[in-house]
């Protein structure tokens, strides 16, 4: 029997000649293979804001490209060109959240700024880089957040591509560190919980240990309702690294200046500071506006 299911765009996924498409197993980025679902491909392409229309061009385009094992970073890069091409701004860029926070490392120290961020847009005073003496050792706390009289210590694993996820080393060296800070001597380095954040996601045994022990985890898309993505949307917290219409280049230098946020680059003065041409500097601005709110 021919598997079917409607989309949203008005698409039905479709056998393709010799091979039925429920049996097309793509290949994701830690070399796991699953069937490719158009549904899932579909509701990433709203998510980012994509009309109907484009929605369809865009699977339409893909499921002629589609063949056995391709990787999902091409399927992601066919839906993106296109949508940076065809699509209204910041449509692309809503998109491509992921990798842009990819794009923040390599070493990781962005992301913990980002992280600052992302709490600060949710009410916290927050800090990075704070050293805490424990009840046992001193300790390097990636993020300090607090608010309402709770003091939360955030230690941020960082990985550089979508292959990587945090495991249950980190879950248990997280929380051995957080139960030294909850009863350090001193009020000032008592922290009340401690949270292990990532860019990707967790291996089972590191949930099934969070959820035994307490610890509490943040991933890209875990838990289902308050994860990072989520912490994102919600604030229009973007990475300045989803503009498309900055280079590289120029992210970078923004980056080892300490400006990681999109609506941190809402000036003409400060974007020509970097080396943005002012011919450019309109659009970056449309763009920023768009996707931040600035």
């Amino acid at each position: 029997m021919t598997h079917t299911s409607t989309l949203g765009s008005g698409i039905r996924s479709r056998s393709m000649p010799g091979l039925p498409l429920k049996r097309i197993l793509i290949t994701k980025a830690d070399g796991e293979q699953e069937p490719f679902d158009p549904a899932k491909l579909e509701h990433s392409l709203a998510q980012s804001g994509a009309s109907s229309t484009m929605r369809a061009r865009v699977l339409s385009h893909v499921m002629h490209e589609l063949k056995p094992g391709m990787m999902t970073e091409e399927i992601y890069r066919h839906a993106f060109d296109i949508l940076r091409r065809e699509e209204t701004v910041p449509v692309a860029a809503r998109y491509s959240i992921k990798r842009a926070v990819f794009a923040l490392g390599p070493s990781g120290f962005p992301f913990e700024q980002f992280l600052a961020e992302i709490f600060r847009a949710h009410g916290w005073k927050a800090q990075t880089g704070v050293a805490l003496n424990g009840r046992c050792a001193p300790h390097e706390v990636d993020v300090l957040a607090e608010k309402n009289g709770k003091r939360i210590g955030i230690e941020a694993k960082f990985h550089n591509d979508a292959a990587g996820k945090t495991d249950i080393k980190d879950a248990l060296y997280v929380y051995a560190r957080y139960q030294d800070l909850r009863s350090a001597p001193e009020a000032s380095s008592r922290v009340d919980e401690g949270i292990l954040v990532t860019n990707t996601r967790f291996t089972r045994n590191a949930i099934r240990y969070s959820q035994c022990s307490g610890l509490s985890l943040i991933g890209w898309d875990y838990p289902r309702m308050r994860n990072l993505l989520t912490l994102i949307e919600e604030a229009r917290v973007h990475p300045l690294t989803c503009l498309t219409t900055l280079s590289d280049s120029e992210k970078r230098r923004m980056l080892d200046k300490r400006v990681v946020l999109c609506k941190h680059v809402g000036t003409p003065h400060l974007l020509k500071d970097f080396g943005v041409k002012p011919d450019r500097v309109p659009h970056v601005l449309e763009e920023a506006k768009q996707l931040c709110g600035i």
